[in-house]
């Protein structure tokens, strides 16, 4: 049986206390860290906050919720020189506070060879300073941008083995035009962690779609569930992007809504 987490995206503006505050009221298992206290550098945040990475690790033994993923800004595919060291950043956080993840993002557009050569090449990169310095943190690719597709997916993780996949389920559907339980059939062997949301067909400000909450759109979220409660013990994380779409209404209304309506 899956976990159930947030990322913070949908409660920006809260602290860390007040995020696993809220995660803990609505029973959930996990959070994802994207943003807090409305910025995206953590690791600066942290370090303000907490000062060392202790500190930080000491913070969270007195919640049943786990912090279990940083969602960094970092591409696979079209990063450079400071933006590795930005994902570094994170590093002694995580691993003193013992969160399993790193997430950072395919990048680029297309998937194509040279594109997956770049990608390869980073995670390369990574693998040989986790092996160096014996970190237990790990990366995990979302599907977001040249990932979108279970072709491309299984390019990917054919070149890059041991890597695992962060699958947002609603781009594959909506951005690939797949049905969830056909890719999910197809990759899960790779998936790590899933992001799920939910959305109609109406343009908004960011996207040809517009986001509404769990249980008011098309995403085809019972089949999924089902599928996924054979057989995934990791965590399905509701991402409410709020901090990109502001028209979107409080987490804890979306958290409200999923429970009512049993969507999650």
């Amino acid at each position: 049986m899956f976990q159930r987490g947030i990322s913070t995206l949908g409660c920006a503006e809260f602290t860390l206390a007040q995020t696993l505050a809220l995660a803990a009221r609505h029973r959930l298992d996990a959070v994802e860290l994207r943003a807090l206290e409305n910025t995206t550098d953590l690791p600066t945040l942290f370090a303000a906050r907490h000062a060392t990475p202790a500190k930080f690790a000491a913070a969270l033994t007195a919640t049943p919720v786990r912090v279990v993923a940083f969602d960094t800004s970092f591409k696979l595919i079209g990063s450079n020189a400071s933006d590795r060291e930005a994902l570094l950043a994170f590093v002694p956080w995580a691993e003193a506070a013992g969160v399993r993840w790193l997430r950072v993002f395919d990048g680029g557009q297309t998937a194509d060879r040279a594109e997956l050569a770049e990608a390869v090449a980073n995670v390369r990169w990574w693998q040989k300073l986790r092996r160096a310095n014996g970190w237990k943190i790990d990366l995990m690719v979302e599907t977001h941008d040249a990932l979108t597709t279970t072709p491309a997916i299984l390019r990917f993780v054919a070149a890059a083995a041991d890597c695992g996949i962060l699958w947002d389920a609603h781009h594959t559907w909506k951005k690939g035009g797949e049905d969830p339980v056909a890719t999910w059939r197809a990759i899960a062997s790779h998936v790590v962690h899933v992001h799920v949301k939910d959305s109609v067909d109406r343009p908004s400000a960011r996207h040809p779609f517009t986001y509404v909450l769990p249980g008011d759109g098309e995403f085809p979220i019972a089949p999924l569930l089902t599928a996924l409660r054979a057989d995934f013990s990791g965590v399905v994380s509701l991402e409410w992007e709020r901090l990109w779409h502001p028209y979107l209404p409080p987490l804890d209304d979306a958290l409200t809504a999923a429970a009512a309506r049993h969507w999650w």
